[in-house]
């Protein structure tokens, strides 16, 4: 009954993105007495915010679009995909499917939005939950509104650096059918980073930060798998995240040593990784989306026998990609695939692939079924840009990286840019963060690519027409 209930909440915040406020008020009545209903309980609470990471998981969001699929086109780490991309691997954002994609996106990630404003504005009225979870249930909600806020910004707003006093989005943070205005690019920044602190500090009884242990006895286990949670520590991951892309070197700097010096993640083993036990780097994700699809979708989309659209690259550019030392790197040997027939000259990404975990293994969900969204390895090479800017040893922050992945560490390097492009090409292939990465340090041109991204704005998304013809929006770029 409750699953039904969230169903119009959901409808509910798709149209207030997406229709006129006219349209919205007559259909408002109905949701509202769906929402008292939903937040009289606990229950009804946890399902909300099991609600908002579903929503995350959909194909048009990190189920796709955003990891291996639009956003790795964009980025151009494939070098084979359908020809339904062939707009988007030009940047071409005013075409038809191009658009359509685009708009799913704005109007997806606002749909999210407003139902963790829902919550939000409900959560302190009720006295309804046990122990910490009301606490832990405001942090994660908090915590979502400035994840999904800080990835629209760096989709639609402006490179920081470039202008961060340009118009770019709205940062909702009502549930209600009237405008919200159009912040900037540093405006939004400052609101991510406010969200995130107040997180931060409701988080601070989160059994992954406490240390408490948590089994199926606690409240039928309700905090267990924390990793599958925007936590304590993939907050401050986030804030590293945040303050890096402000250029904040300080701050990252901070954020990312608190999450390392915790030792709560460590990185996967390479028995782990050749026996395919561990593809996806389990031990790794500081936060990463159940997606319960997500085996089936990668022999669909990554794999050459699928029904398509089908992503993958050429075995030149991936020996390219992974350098001198692709025999050795793990990550070449195990988690790339040769395609056979007419895809022989074709690899494919086994990163999403149904893992094999021998019955020895006491919990072998842990291993499935995850879309990595932060990584350990991140935090690693933000400690890594830092020590760049401040000219101290950015290789301390960087072999670790490479010893976990079974190459030679280094002593030296020519230049730490390309460095470190190489790096992240590598390490976070279908994750849809090369993309962001590019846009961060405002490349210019980037391998598999001819065109200026920069001299064509094609690192900013068009806010969709229906902003301008309803909302009277201001150009983002």
């Amino acid at each position: 009954m409750i699953k039904h209930k969230f169903i119009y909440i959901i409808v509910a915040a798709g149209l207030l993105m997406t229709t006129s406020c006219e349209k919205w008020l007559d259909v408002e009545p109905k949701s509202q007495v769906k929402a008292n209903e939903l937040f009289d309980t606990e229950d009804g609470f946890k399902e909300a915010l099991a609600g908002v990471y579903t929503i995350l998981t959909e194909k048009a969001l990190y189920g796709r679009e955003m990891t291996y699929g639009m956003m790795g086109v964009l980025s151009h780490e494939w070098t084979s995909y359908s020809t339904s991309y062939k707009d988007d691997s030009e940047h071409n954002y005013l075409s038809i499917l191009t658009r359509n994609r685009i708009d799913a996106i704005w109007s997806n990630m606002y749909k999210a939005i407003a139902n963790t404003n829902m919550i939000l504005e409900n959560i302190d009225s009720k006295n309804v939950f046990k122990a910490d979870n009301k606490a832990i249930i405001k942090g994660e909600a908090l915590a979502l509104r400035a994840f999904i806020h800080f990835d629209l910004v760096r989709l639609f707003g402006v490179n920081y650096t470039t202008n961060s006093s340009q118009r770019a989005i709205p940062y909702v943070e009502l549930y209600t059918s009237k405008q919200t205005k159009q912040y900037t690019v540093n405006e939004i920044i400052d609101k991510v980073i406010a969200d995130l602190e107040s997180a931060k500090e409701l988080l601070k009884v989160d059994p992954i930060f406490t240390g408490k242990t948590i089994t199926e006895a606690n409240d039928r286990g309700y905090l267990l798998n924390r990793q599958l949670h925007l936590n304590y520590y993939a907050v401050e991951a986030l804030l590293a995240r945040v303050y890096l892309y402000k250029g904040d070197y300080t701050n990252a700097q901070k954020y990312a040593e608190n999450v390392l010096k915790a030792q709560k993640f460590g990185f996967s083993t390479q028995k782990n990784i050749a026996d395919k036990v561990d593809l996806s780097g389990a031990p790794e994700q500081i936060f990463a989306l159940q997606i319960n699809t997500l085996h089936q979708d990668a022999v669909n989309h990554l794999t050459p026998n699928g029904d398509g659209p089908i992503f993958s690259l050429s075995a030149t550019v991936a020996e390219t990609y992974f350098g001198a030392e692709f025999s050795n790197d793990y990550r070449y040997l195990y988690l790339l695939e040769n395609g056979t027939g007419a895809n022989a000259t074709q690899k494919y990404t086994l990163k999403y692939t149904e893992p094999t975990v021998p019955n020895t293994i006491t919990n072998p969900e842990y291993f499935r079924q995850k879309m990595p969204i932060i990584m350990l390895s991140e935090l690693y090479f933000i400690l890594g840009e830092c020590a760049n800017q401040n000219g101290s040893d950015a290789l301390v922050h960087i072999n670790p990286v490479l010893a976990a992945r079974g190459i030679n560490t280094l002593t030296n390097y020519n230049d730490f840019r390309t460095l470190m492009t190489n790096e992240f090409r590598k390490e976070f292939l279908a994750t849809g963060q090369l993309f962001f990465y590019y846009k961060r340090i405002n490349q210019e041109r980037i391998q598999n690519y001819a065109e200026n991204l920069v001299t064509n704005k094609s690192y900013t998304f068009p806010i969709p027409e229906t902003e301008y013809e309803f909302a009277d929006r201001l150009p983002n770029k």
